[in-house]
């Protein structure tokens, strides 16, 4: 059994981004600039915005960060978002969900210029990855396809399932995996919360890959001996020993499944930091795409 290490693999590619960033400065071109639009106080999505930052500054990007008030009104970000479209200085930018209530998350997705979208959220975006045009891959599945390459797990002809089928994890990582290349050439089974008897599909996948959120679903009896275990789940359970009042955990009974594993991604440590990762790697091709026009 051999561990998926995100965390290792996530600073590998921020050094490389860095050596390519230094090589940019010497030429004297443009360095990438990222922005993030923060809209009202949620406090997971404050820490995961501020992580951003923190990476851009670490590997030599330029970066902004737009703190928006809570009362923020949907006119009022559509406003905001013109004008980071119509900002030649920026390359790519996100715009944090979850949103306010009150704000249309779906109307604010359509907005951002497909160009600078380097969440890979838009529909532009989506379309060209399922056609294998060159775009911008949502940042979580991105990382998986690199964590996937960069060990050099096996994917051709291997059954892959996946568990949820979420626009920003599920489905695209069920494409992804179906696409020609390496890794890809994959047979995918999309399962989520209305499969009948998942076990079954699970107990014959070469590969699973889950993003349920329901900690430590997948169990022992539910894997074959030799499974490439990618676990994108990512849930707080309370816990009283811990002295921050809760653990971490994934969909994956870690310490029972992990035996009968090849492969397998710790939680945390293991599809998170990738997520990071390769926002900035997407950052950095739209700087790219920008450059030759």
């Amino acid at each position: 059994m051999q561990i998926l290490d995100g965390k290792k693999t996530s600073e590998d590619i921020k050094r490389e981004i860095a050596a390519e960033v230094q090589q940019m400065k010497a030429n004297g071109e443009k360095v990438p600039h990222l922005a993030a639009v923060i809209v009202g106080n949620n406090g997971a999505s404050l820490t995961y915005v501020g992580s951003k930052v923190r990476s851009c500054e670490q590997i030599g990007f330029d970066s902004t960060l737009i703190a928006l008030p809570e009362e923020t009104t949907e006119a009022e970000l559509l406003a905001k978002i013109k004008d980071l479209n119509q900002d030649d200085n920026l390359d790519g930018y996100i715009v944090q969900l979850p949103l306010p209530k009150h704000i249309d998350e779906e109307k604010i997705l359509l907005a951002i210029d497909p160009q600078k979208d380097v969440d890979g959220f838009h529909p532009t975006n989506f379309g060209r990855m399922a056609l294998e045009m060159e775009t911008f891959l949502p940042a979580t599945p991105f990382g998986i396809m690199e964590l996937l390459e960069r060990y050099k797990v096996e994917t051709s002809g291997k059954h892959t399932v996946v568990i949820g089928r979420s626009h920003i994890v599920g489905r695209p990582m069920s494409i992804l995996m179906s696409r020609k290349g390496n890794p890809g050439d994959s047979t995918v089974t999309l399962t989520h919360s209305r499969t009948k008897n998942l076990a079954e599909f699970t107990k014959n996948a070469d590969i699973i890959i889950t993003a349920l959120g329901v900690p430590e679903f997948l169990k022992a009896d539910m894997v074959k001996d030799g499974v490439v275990i990618i676990d994108v789940g990512i849930t707080r359970v309370e816990d009283a020993s811990n002295p921050k009042g809760y653990v971490i955990k994934g969909d994956v009974d870690f310490d029972g499944v992990s035996p009968k594993s090849s492969f397998i991604t710790p939680v945390p440590g293991g599809v998170g930091p990738m997520t990071i990762a390769m926002l900035l790697k997407n950052t950095l091709l739209a700087r790219k795409i920008r450059s030759r026009k």
